[in-house]
């Protein structure tokens, strides 16, 4: 089993090299793909300094133009490149909590994206404002209808583990958003797999600053009614259910 978790940053000095230390203790066959969007603050630095001490590191730096659903796109795209046959999907800002990187592993056995979910049943949130919290669930419950996802109770996680042949089918390098709008735009391309969501508990961030804003929140919502309308003129490829 080879198993890597993608990391897009951008400004995680403070977070990334505790956070990959912790992964990499988690198996031995666990390693960090972390894409940069040239952080100013030398974020990649640090992981090239990690990536020296050990091979289970890997570092790319993007000098495009930058956005989360940009440096997604490519972590999906290499990991699936590089062969890997879980690809665990997290934030580096502590908000996922590698604790939980091992239940998803294992719920993969039967299923082909695993979600780590704040709404069923034992997910929690923690550290976060009463409306950052409200703005999230009101969020995911338009997401939930605009998509068509009814049977996923957290549409708006980016904290997932794919199937390195599901994330073939979505097709990494036909992904158009450019911002977190990437996590409501991956999934719609995974309907027809077998989906599963296990509780997490959701942490506001570690150090640094939030990216959390009305922006983001926006092209959450605008990008659901895309996708959808553009699912009508772009082929379907076929997903065969339990593949691989």
């Amino acid at each position: 089993m080879a198993i890597v978790a993608v990391l897009p940053t951008y400004n995680e000095r403070d977070n990334i090299s505790d956070l990959i230390k912790r992964i990499l203790t988690l198996r031995d066959d666990m390693e960090v793909l972390v894409i940069d969007d040239s952080s100013p603050d030398g974020t990649a630095g640090l992981v090239l300094d990690l990536a020296g001490k050990d091979p289970r590191v890997h570092l790319v730096v993007r000098n495009g133009p930058r956005g989360r659903g940009y440096a997604g796109a490519e972590g999906f795209r290499l990991a699936v490149e590089m062969g890997y046959d879980l690809i665990v999907e997290m934030d580096a800002d502590w908000s996922h909590d590698p604790c939980f990187i091992p239940a998803m592993i294992a719920a993969s056995r039967d299923c082909d994206l695993v979600i780590g979910s704040r709404f069923v049943s034992g997910g929690r949130q923690k550290g976060r404002s009463f409306s950052r919290i409200a703005i999230s669930a009101l969020a995911n419950l338009y997401l939930r209808a605009a998509l068509g996802f009814w049977s996923v109770k957290d549409c708006t996680s980016g904290f997932r583990c794919f199937r390195r042949e599901l994330l073939e089918v979505v097709e990494p390098s036909t992904l158009r958003s450019r911002g977190p709008s990437i996590v409501g735009e991956v999934l719609f391309r995974c309907k027809g797999a077998r989906i599963k969501e296990v509780p997490i508990t959701f942490y506001d961030r570690k150090h640094g600053r939030s990216k959390f804003n009305f922006r983001a929140v926006a092209s959450n919502l605008i990008m659901a009614p895309r996708v959808r309308l553009a699912s009508l003129f772009r082929p379907r490829p076929h997903f065969r259910k339990g593949q691989g």
